[in-house]
């Protein structure tokens, strides 16, 4: 994947054969402990959603996102190098926990470019937060916990997303709910 700074992206992977990738609260929980170690300093992250299969994010490649990191020989932008590391890392506890032995999601996480216009990229953030109810997990938005639709309708104060960031780039009310 090769990220352009000042672009939106929404980045999604899913399980192989599309099977589950978090099989427990806890599971939903180090995968967003290790988004904010790996991922949240090369990147803005704007919306998230994580479901039973797949999981979505939108966010804005900074300088940081573009920069070259070089490890085990490899060149990648560091947020591709970061994106590797968040997908290891929670595979391996993962798969240790629930005794598997193939690889937990497809080989490649996609990163489709949605700025080139902003009416685009609020489509993104609506879709993203929306994944819970139209795949009928549940009935409302704010019935799904791991999402940051409850950082955006006022019910929680997480710190995953750059919520000002993302009102700006995608021109939405600050008072307004994302539906």
């Amino acid at each position: 994947m090769q990220l352009t700074a000042g672009s939106i992206y929404h980045v999604y992977n899913r399980g192989n054969n599309r099977e589950r990738i978090f099989f427990a609260s806890e599971d939903y929980r180090l995968f967003l402990k290790n988004t904010r170690l790996y991922l949240k300093p090369h990147a803005d992250i704007l919306a998230w959603c994580l479901m039973p299969s797949h999981f979505h994010f939108l966010i804005h490649a900074n300088e940081t996102s573009v920069q070259i990191s070089e490890e085990t020989g490899f060149k990648r932008q560091q947020f591709s190098q970061s994106m590797r590391q968040l997908l290891s890392s929670y595979t391996h506890t993962v798969s240790s926990q629930e005794g598997r032995t193939v690889g937990l999601f497809l080989q490649r996480t996609k990163a489709v470019c949605v700025s080139d216009d902003r009416e685009h990229a609020a489509i993104a953030f609506r879709y993203i937060h929306q994944s819970p109810v139209r795949t009928r997990l549940v009935e409302r938005l704010e019935d799904w916990a791991f999402s940051s639709f409850a950082d955006y309708a006022g019910s929680r104060d997480g710190k995953l997303c750059d919520r000002l960031l993302a009102t700006r780039l995608l021109n939405l009310q600050e008072e307004s709910v994302p539906v």
